[in-house]
């Protein structure tokens, strides 16, 4: 549905669409218009932004006085032909490319964007895997694929073990600051006091459209995480599909505060390129969207108006919170933004409103809100939606230059894609990559869509569950994993950020909850003083959840749509264990596998187990209940 609010202006595309119906019930969908011409290499645009405008900011981040340390874009031209002379002389190459294990910094950004200036591939993996959990096995599995020739960590004596633990002595290792015992270590400063190389030049011209840029990993949380393969071609011409999408992007600069790490394709390609296809300024965020990351977040964007702005649907909630305490944000935030993005998670309809009434409340309108849909294997946007909506969820059309390949699969709509911005595989991996595409060279998602409006492509597509994570309940009736968890965290009211739907081969639906820690507070006198267990075991908060269990219950017309038992956990996901990214997206099958106990404690019933108000309670195994 759309909205029939006042819109503030903000130039994005009017596509047209066209559609194709096959007798087997396949669909293809893609925009009349054709894509618009695109560099052959990323690089282009770097020169171009440091010939026409070199004084303007390109990255900023916070040095340790708490001020902005900035790097122009004459700076950063400069920096390429110094930090990609330095990497010339290791002999890298796509064999043996630059793997960087740190978090977001400037110098990360500029040492892949020197290694992708050479026709170098960089990889940058979750520092998580370097960090977290025992023995590095993800990250031991990663270097076996992609076998590097040079390490960047930004703190070496804090990534000392896991480089010690997992790479050969041989190794070169870049460091910001400290050691790794045992191997050559080159400082930073060392290597951006190079002197720049004229063969750089020529190596930056000879890197094309089919040049490997970087390995993105997904999460491997069925296994070993995957290398996907991303092409100098695949990152340009999504560009090219974002700026026509956010047509405003060309107007003026944008100003980008993002905080997402960028060992994943959404702010690692999507948002970081932004910038650079755009000539625009990345502040780098220090924050996260968690009780005590957020702080650091409401801190920037105090200081620092963007002009399109992401976040996770969790980090979109402690930020209204934030906004409505303070008239001082609020009018920060919206001075100039254009446009809200939301991905990662289903955003809840409270949140919805919220952002909508502070906008009105600040600028006298909303501001556009929109998601998208996409993949690390599509650079990653593939599709998104535009059109002024009254509630989140909308997904929106294919980008100019992809087709949509809707193929029917149990009932379900699979989205498939095919288009420039679409990988040409894994790396190493050709099993896995012939699996992944199917006769007519679509891209399967593993995604499914349905149509907002049926029968009407131009009004945009709604999430319809992964049709990995579907099951069925011992009724025979399939489960939509991912609508059923949207519905129920937009069901909970901001008590919980997230949800895995349990149930497979069992009588009824159950959840384990992922708790918002902050609205569960609320609830009871003197909740922040709490632990975890006493503060989720409290009358007041089981009250309320059941209630709106109960009311979602109510609502459901079938066992698929109706929760009917849940537990809320107290013991937090791991990311090291596959059960969470350093994003904050929650993975349904990770955590039924990895929390098998708690899921037979869900069907056997006890203590902690939370019914809907209304519902016969029990401790009996559901299938055994009369």
């Amino acid at each position: 549905m759309t909205t029939t609010g006042k819109m503030r202006a903000a130039r994005v595309w009017a596509p047209r669409i066209r559609e194709e119906l096959r007798e087997d019930g396949t669909r293809l969908i893609w925009q009349e218009e054709e894509l618009g011409a695109y560099p052959a290499r990323l690089s282009d645009r770097i020169v171009h932004w440091a010939e026409v405008a070199p004084d303007r900011t390109w990255m900023a981040e916070r040095d340790a006085s708490g001020a902005w340390a900035r790097v122009s874009y004459g700076e950063l031209h400069d920096l390429m032909q110094r930090v990609g002379s330095w990497l010339m002389a290791l002999d890298l190459s796509v064999e043996r490319p630059l793997m960087i294990l740190s978090g977001n910094s400037v110098a990360h950004a500029v040492v892949a964007l020197a290694a992708q200036y050479i026709g170098v591939p960089s990889a940058a993996v979750a520092p998580a895997y370097s960090l977290l959990g025992e023995g590095h096995g993800k990250l031991r599995d990663i270097v076996g694929q992609v076998t590097p020739g040079a390490v960047f960590a930004d703190d070496g004596a804090r990534f000392a073990p896991a480089i010690a633990d997992v790479f050969d002595p041989d190794v070169r290792v870049i460091v910001v600051e400290g050691d790794v015992p045992g191997f050559a270590c080159t400082r930073w400063s060392e290597v951006i006091a190079t002197q720049a190389n004229p063969a750089v030049e020529q190596a930056r011209l000879a890197v094309g459209p089919d040049t490997i840029a970087k390995f993105l990993f997904t999460s491997g949380t069925t296994g070993s995480p995957k290398a996907v393969i991303q092409t100098q071609g695949m990152m340009c011409s999504n560009m090219e599909m974002v700026l026509d999408c956010y047509r405003f992007l060309g107007d003026a600069p944008p100003v980008l505060v993002d905080w997402a790490p960028w060992n994943h394709v959404a702010s690692g390609s999507k948002v970081f390129n932004i910038a650079i296809y755009n000539g625009g300024t990345f502040y780098i965020d220090a924050g996260k969207p968690t009780p005590q990351g957020m702080a650091e977040t409401i801190r920037n964007l105090a200081e620092v108006s963007p002009t399109w702005y992401f976040n996770v649907p969790s980090g979109f909630e402690m930020l209204c919170e934030a906004m409505q305490e303070s008239a001082a944000l609020r009018e920060s935030f919206f001075a100039r933004l254009q446009l809200i993005m939301y991905a990662g998670a289903g955003m809840g309809s409270h949140t919805w409103r919220q952002l909508n009434e502070l906008s009105e409340a600040t600028v006298g309108a909303r501001t556009l809100m929109g998601s998208g849909l996409g993949a690390t294997e599509t650079a990653p946007f593939a599709m998104f939606g535009t059109a002024p909506q009254d509630e989140p969820g909308n997904v929106g059309v294919p980008a100019r230059g992809v087709v949509l390949k809707l193929v029917p699969v149990e009932g379900k709509l699979e989205a498939r894609f095919k288009g420039p911005n679409v990988t040409p595989g894994y790396w190493r991996s050709p099993d896995l990559t012939a699996r992944a595409f199917d006769e007519e060279g679509f891209y399967n998602m593993g995604d499914a869509l349905r149509y907002a409006v049926p029968g009407d492509a131009a009004a945009g597509f709604l999430f319809d569950g992964r049709t990995a994570e579907n099951f069925k309940l011992q009724t025979g009736t399939w489960v939509a994993v991912g609508a059923m968890r949207a519905k129920l965290v937009d069901a909970m009211q901001g008590l919980v950020r997230d949800a895995v739907i349990a149930g497979e081969n069992q009588h009824e639906l159950g959840a384990l909850l992922v708790p918002f820690r902050p609205a569960l507070e609320r609830l009871v006198e003197g909740g922040a003083q709490m632990d975890d267990a006493t503060l989720f075991a409290h009358p007041q908060v089981r009250a309320r959840i059941e209630a709106l269990l109960g009311d979602l219950a109510r609502s459901a017309t079938g066992s698929s749509g109706r929760i009917a038992r849940a537990l809320l956990l107290d013991v937090p996901l791991e990311m090291s264990r596959g059960e969470v990214t350093d994003k904050g997206s929650v993975n349904q099958r990770a955590v039924l596998a990895n929390r098998s106990d708690l899921v037979r404690q869900l069907y056997d019933g006890g203590p902690k187990v939370l019914f809907p108000a209304a519902a016969a309670r029990t401790t009996e195994p559901a299938g055994e209940r009369a």
